[in-house]
């Protein structure tokens, strides 16, 4: 960095701080603010040299329940309707106290960040993910980012990291799309002036705020070694820099980059689309620092379409296939031919049938799973950012059903009888094998304009298209265990003094539960 940068480099950090942090996505620099508004002395070290982690990579949508924010856009909510819901999601696995812990601190939270920092929420018109259990939301409770540029900071925007594949619109316009691509001069303007949105404007926001409060920050600054002694800890940063501290929190992500950890823990095979500095050096710090795990084998779950190789870093990764899945005019088959899911599920829920096993063959039922779909729905909608009427290389493309099936790989006769099937219900605008579109959540992301049921359509107008889905992750979530004052516990279930964990390097508090739009970065 620049002498005149807001950016510390390792050397420049001070020997000696009240608060260190590890890590920069969302909860880090949460953590961060909320410890420097408290008076305190904070450094953040971000492993990577671009800030934000998997946060400033993805969408940016926080799910809190009963918070000021909803309430004064005049949607219905209340503390009691949330546990009722959360209690419902997930109450054989969370206590009463951790889901009224949520609850009250969540809205606490958001309040702070709307009266403290820069961070600038909208609530959604986006309903809880299960609108038929007690105590659900029709919207308010999952929160947006408003469109972010620091022009007092204008490094920010050259060290913050780029999302994977999100267009620079805010998930309110994306929302009003419909499924169809976003004007491309709005996206050309945005990026020529800076302009972040989604996650990138969350982490812009919290990070201008971080700067505010005198927080300093450092980029290219992994902590490689990390020991208590002397009632102190001392934290070994990039090899080269021992500085100290009274508390540390460890928030440097999942471990989702670290194939070694996620053939040890995860139930599945996955293809992450975070961050690729995600690769568990936290976690394994807090490990050797005593700590006890919690919920190793949970992740954000996602159905993924891999476009033609793609990478991020350098690393493999895809896009978000659940828009896909969801609007009308496409299904999503195994190799056997056969539908296997409601298609309009919340993605983290549609990804735990990818790991169904077959019991007569061991292997994966679902995983790769693929996309169908007819000209008249390539036409309309992008597929994985494709332009909509122009069918890419890497898309499966025939003139027939068969064809299509003889090239994927999949059962062309159960195909067919699939989609002979399927079109018959579309034409009805009833799902009658997996109810798709029958919910308010279902039909959030179907195509308003097509009626009478907004997530289905007949696959009837060849050429015909297939694109394989994969199971995917947004990250994992489970890790270091904590308490409800964010201290990471060792396995006593004892508080190790002055060591915390947040986001997704603890063990997450849903359980592998997925409540509703924004449940990773609550």
């Amino acid at each position: 960095m620049s002498n005149t940068s807001p950016f510390f480099g390792v050397e420049q950090l001070e020997d000696t701080y009240d608060v260190v942090v590890m890590g920069s996505g969302a909860s880090g620099l949460t953590a961060a603010v909320r410890a420097a508004h408290a008076g305190l002395r904070v450094a953040v070290v971000e492993k990577a040299d671009k800030l934000g982690g998997t946060s400033a990579a993805g969408g940016g949508v926080i799910w809190a329940p009963a918070n000021h924010l909803g309430a004064a856009a005049g949607y219905q909510d209340s503390e009691q309707d949330g546990i009722d819901y959360l209690t419902a999601a997930a109450g054989d696995i969370m206590s009463h106290e951790d889901i009224a812990w949520y609850v009250r601190t969540s809205g606490e939270a958001i309040k702070f960040l709307d009266e403290h920092t820069r961070v600038e929420l909208m609530p959604l018109t986006r309903p809880d993910y299960h609108m038929e259990w007690p105590g659900a939301a029709a919207g308010g409770r999952s929160l947006d980012n408003a469109a972010f540029r620091a022009d007092d900071y204008p490094e920010i925007a050259e060290v913050l990291r780029q999302p994977t594949y999100f267009p620079l619109l805010t998930m309110v316009e994306r929302d009003d799309l419909n499924g169809r691509a976003p004007d491309p001069q709005l996206l050309t303007d945005r990026a020529a002036q800076g302009v972040r949105t989604m996650g990138g404007a969350l982490v812009g926001s919290l990070t201008a705020s971080a700067l505010d409060n005198n927080v300093h920050i450092a980029l290219n600054a992994p902590v490689t070694n990390l020991e208590y002694t002397s009632d102190t800890w001392h934290l070994t940063v990039a090899d080269t820099k021992t500085i100290t501290a009274a508390a540390v929190v460890i928030a440097s992500g999942g471990f989702d980059y670290n194939e070694r950890l996620r053939k040890t823990f995860l139930p599945l095979d996955v293809t992450p689309i975070g961050a690729p500095s995600n690769e568990g050096d936290g976690l394994e710090l807090g490990m050797a620092a005593g700590a006890s795990l919690r919920d190793m084998n949970a992740l954000w779950g996602v159905p993924i379409i891999n476009a033609a190789g793609q990478t991020y870093d350098g690393k493999p990764t895809g896009r978000m296939g659940n828009v896909e899945m969801t609007l009308p005019g496409s299904i999503t088959v195994n190799t056997a031919g056969h539908r296997f899911v409601n298609e309009a599920l919340n993605y983290h829920d549609a990804a735990r049938v990818f790991a169904n096993i077959d019991p007569h063959t061991g292997r994966a039922q679902n995983n790769p799973a693929w996309l169908v779909f007819d000209h008249t729905f390539m036409s309309k909608y992008p597929v994985a950012g494709s332009t909509p009427g122009q069918a890419p290389a890497w898309m499966l493309q025939a003139e027939s059903l068969p064809a299509l099936a003889q090239q994927a790989g999949i059962d062309a006769e159960q195909l067919l009888a699939t989609v002979e099937k399927f079109n018959d219900d579309a034409r009805q605008g009833v799902d009658t094998q997996f109810g798709r579109g029958s919910s308010e959540q279902d039909r959030h992301l179907g195509d308003a304009s097509v009626t009478p049921n907004p997530c289905l359509a007949p696959l009837e107008t060849g050429p015909y298209y297939a694109v394989p889905l994969h199971a995917g992750t947004l990250g994992t979530s489970g890790g270091l265990a904590t308490n409800l004052d964010g201290q990471v516990v060792d396995r006593h279930q004892q508080p190790i003094e002055g060591l915390y964990a947040a986001g997704n390097v603890s063990g997450g508090v849903f359980r592998n539960t997925y409540p509703g739009g924004g449940a990773t970065l609550g």
